[in-house]
């Protein structure tokens, strides 16, 4: 992607806060300047005020020259992961206080004792009871006992409770009691940040419901302070314009809105990278795309089929049990559907107790960082291990911010992996990226698995610092002929936010069956889903295109009467015999999963879902095929780099992306170097340069 279009008179900005870097991306007058710094942990607004400065330095423009900036951050997520959310209580129906600690009743691993779940956000002296009682309908059974609302106060200020979740069962029929304990609650203690299921996740089923109220009441003090102080900040340095947040649905929101429900940032980051494949796919005409991010701290994969991201409704943070389904924290979110595991750049090696080579998922972050940084890193890194098999110059690494040290680096690798087991320092180092490649390989796979998709038929797209490193060897693994490695690819996600539509996901449970179908129910839930998403977007829209149209995507989510999970379905409102429209809808899609559709079944619904946003112009080009036939081109620049397929060093012609123009071909092994990354294209692979100025990576035998 090299052209962004204005969407409004000022420049446009993006930034991603990740595990390691902060990355930016601003679009200003047709072109693209990007900027990479070290994440400040301790501060994060201040690696974000970091990298502003320098590319609006860059572009040599003023703050009050930018017309909106877009923000995409893991803060959410690593305050689940890492514990350190707010003192969060629960107020629940009496009697179901456990209901976040029995989960499902099942074993995520059935045939190890030993697993443990992962323990709750809030403890149990924190899951308080209230007397109140609906059923499934709505309809009350038992009042809200008031008094019972009122005696939870002397526990939430004898705890020191920040948060609170009220999670009352049935409540997403009829919100009334928990509106009203809301009321209670925001009367004796106004200073509370309360959250309520009933709006964050209004869907059947207590367990996942629950346990995404009690998420985002965990994280919503933090998220807010910290939103609050980074658009304070930014006006105080002059940027007055719009400020708007990245959502894990892969759409742009208000502050407002990140603010009441933060549990919807927990992927955000991510999803700019999968809407910027998603772009990529629709440039180039590809229906069948594996996107490939690798940054600092993780790897995430996405499969994108007909240009659009895979999406679902229910995602695990933090899964604990090798990244097994079921041992991690659910929460039941519009979610871009990827794969995410513990490999990046900062990814530490170590030796387990089978004596074999671990790489991850703990990460050296940016502080220390890699032990190639200098900055007090003694653990190897996969970034260590990639200076030292040569595929990273140590001179031009961040676009010569800072120079690495190889020599940390060889050390790193020889104490912890090399002399444990006799190897020397570059075969560790081999063992290292082949561990991590080996580990995405296998997550890609499983995914793929998952999805019954056939991964090997599939191009990949590679961004991220690090992923251009590592996408050919893995596409080797996978059996992938064709790489795309786009412009300013270090940054892509942040790129990302900048092609992402304002957009707001809402949801109800309304169960009903086919036979009790109401076509003027379901038409009046869509029009109060949409009278509640759309000043959401509009507000958006005030940042990126105001006024453009809105298209609206409906779907119902079904099943035959006795099953336990349901399929997504879209609607048609303007169906003549939307019952009939919808029957025929589920059993053809049903049959495309399952093989056949069961005749004489009743089929019920329990879901209805509306996704607003804005309309996007979807163009393909032919600028891959109009680069294959372009000029040979050489480079008298060599360096040593380790190479797969021959097991040794072998010298690579290194190129800089800048100086390479369209229709250029290189044959590999070489390395094209930029600021932010550098791809390595190995013996097996060739690479030329496409009109967008994409580099594309060719399996030989392919060629």
């Amino acid at each position: 992607m090299n052209d962004f279009p204005s969407h409004t008179d000022g420049a446009r900005l993006a930034v991603d806060i990740g595990g390691t870097f902060t990355d930016v991306a601003l679009s200003h007058q047709g072109r693209l300047i990007t900027a990479k710094t070290l994440t400040t942990p301790q501060a994060p607004d201040k690696g974000v005020l970091n990298g502003v400065g320098e590319a609006i330095a860059k572009a040599g423009i003023a703050a009050s020259d930018i017309s909106v900036i877009i923000h995409g951050t893991t803060l959410a997520t690593n305050a689940l992961i890492e514990r350190r959310g707010a003192v969060t209580a629960m107020l629940t129906t009496h009697g179901h206080r456990d209901v976040i600690e029995m989960a499902q009743e099942n074993r995520f691993e059935q045939y190890d004792i030993n697993i443990d779940r992962p323990a709750p956000l809030t403890p149990r002296w924190l899951r308080l009871p209230v007397i109140e009682r609906l059923n499934a309908r709505g309809e009350i059974l038992t009042p809200l006992d008031e008094a019972s609302v009122r005696a939870c106060l002397p526990t939430l200020d004898a705890e020191a409770v920040e948060s609170v979740a009220i999670c009352f069962l049935h409540a997403y029929a009829n919100p009334a009691h928990e509106q009203r304990t809301a009321e209670i609650i925001a009367d004796a203690r106004p200073d509370l940040s309360v959250t309520l299921a009933s709006e964050t996740a209004p869907e059947i089923r207590e367990y996942e419901r629950f346990s995404t109220a009690v998420a985002n009441a965990y994280v919503r003090p933090l998220m807010a302070r910290y939103l609050v102080d980074l658009e304070s900040r930014l006006k105080a340095a002059g940027f007055d314009c719009p400020f708007l947040l990245m959502t894990s649905g892969g759409g742009l929101t208000t502050v407002e809105t990140a603010r009441r429900f933060p549990v919807r940032l927990v992927e955000s980051g991510p999803a700019g990278g999968a809407v910027l494949a998603a772009a990529i796919a629709r440039e180039k005409g590809v229906r069948s795309l594996l996107s490939f991010d690798m940054g600092g701290t993780t790897a995430k994969l996405c499969l994108i089929d007909d240009c659009r991201p895979e999406t679902a409704r229910l995602f695990e943070v933090d899964r604990s049990y090798r990244f097994k389904k079921g041992s991690g924290l659910p929460v039941r979110i519009p979610v871009i559907d990827m794969v995410e595991i513990g490999a990046g750049g900062g990814s530490l090696a170590s030796i387990d107790a089978l004596k074999r080579i671990t790489v991850g998922p703990e990460s050296a972050g940016s502080e220390p960082g890699p032990a190639a940084y200098g900055r007090g890193g003694d653990k190897p890194a996969v970034t260590d291990a990639d200076v030292v098999l040569g595929k990273i110059d140590p001179e031009t690494f961040g676009g010569g911010a800072f120079r690495l040290d190889e020599a940390a680096a060889r050390a790193a690798i020889d104490r912890t992996l090399a002399q444990p087991f006799g190897l020397p320092v570059e075969e560790a180092a081999f063992a290292m990226g082949d561990v991590v490649d080996e580990n995405m390989a296998s997550a890609a796979r499983a995914h793929a698995v998952e999805q019954g998709a056939d991964i090997s038929a599939r191009t990949m797209t590679a961004f991220g610092g690090a992923a251009p490193l590592h996408a050919a060897r893995l596409a080797e693994k996978l059996g992938i002929e064709t790489v795309i490695i786009p412009a300013n690819a270090g940054v892509g996600s942040a790129i990302g936010f900048l092609l992402a539509p304002a957009a707001y996901e809402v949801v109800r449970s309304l169960p009903t069956t086919l036979d009790a179908f109401s076509q003027s129910a379901v038409r009046d839930v869509f029009a109060s889903m949409a009278r509640e998403a759309a000043p959401i977007v509009r507000a958006a829209q005030s940042g990126t295109a105001a006024g453009a149209p809105l298209k609206a995507q409906r779907r119902a989510y079904m099943r035959y009467v006795g099953q336990g999970h349901e399929i997504p379905v879209d609607v048609d409102l303007d169906a003549e015999d939307l019952k009939h429209n919808l029957r025929e809808r589920f059993e053809t899609a049903y049959a495309a999963l399952y093989g056949r559709a069961i005749p004489n079944v009743p089929i019920e619904i329990l879901t209805w879902a509306l996704l607003l946003e804005e309309e996007q112009a979807e163009e393909t080009d032919a600028a891959m095929a109009q680069a294959v036939s372009g000029r040979a081109v050489t480079s008298a620049r060599t360096r040593r780099v380790f190479d797969p397929t021959d097991g040794t060093f072998v010298h690579y012609a290194v190129f800089e992306r800048r100086a390479l123009q369209p229709g250029d071909k290189i044959t590999g092994p070489a390395l094209i170097i930029e600021p932010q990354t550098t791809t390595v294209a190995p013996s097996l692979f060739d690479a030329f340069i496409d009109a967008s100025l994409n580099i594309v990576l060719q399996r030989k035998s392919s060629l």
